[in-house]
């Protein structure tokens, strides 16, 4: 995929919003999988964004430190619990709004896994509202996600 298309298909669901992060189960490609609203007489719809061949990927917190101290409370971990009066982060929403996501072309980490390894690699930086997410990979493939997708099943 070009940088011109990936570009676009990373800037198409805007507005959407994160439920699920991590690499998949053989730990190889990470997902991001979103949830994207049809309007009001249709279902939403639940893609899966896989970053093939992800050689790095980092998750730091958007929020500041005054956030983070006034969202500690476990009880901001359960929508049942989560009084507005406690203040702080939500945190059991269990989602994240996707403000954007951007390619950095000029990724010097990228340019080195390209020439190591013979394939072209990208970095884009992915925002949320409460989380920034880096991510080194080679491709990217979206697809829907079935219903009844689990990324994680113990056994």
């Amino acid at each position: 995929m070009d940088t011109a298309e990936l570009q676009r298909t990373l800037s198409e669901h805007v507005g959407a919003v994160v439920v699920h992060h991590g690499y998949a189960t053989y730990m190889r490609d990470y997902e991001v999988v979103v949830d994207v609203w049809n309007g009001p007489r249709s279902a939403s719809t639940h893609l899966r964004y896989l970053f093939r061949h992800c050689v790095e990927a980092r998750c730091e917190t958007f929020l500041s430190t005054d956030t983070w101290r006034d969202s500690l409370d476990d009880r901001l971990l359960d929508p049942e619990t989560a009084d507005p009066d406690l203040g702080g982060y939500v945190w059991g929403v269990r989602f994240h709004e996707l403000y954007g996501a951007e390619l950095r072309p000029e990724s010097e980490a990228a340019l080195r896994w390209s020439k190591a390894l013979g394939i072209d690699f990208h970095e884009v930086h992915v925002e949320t509202n409460a989380h920034d997410l880096t991510l080194l990979f080679s491709d990217l493939e979206v697809s829907e996600v079935p219903p009844g997708y689990a990324p994680f099943v113990a056994d």
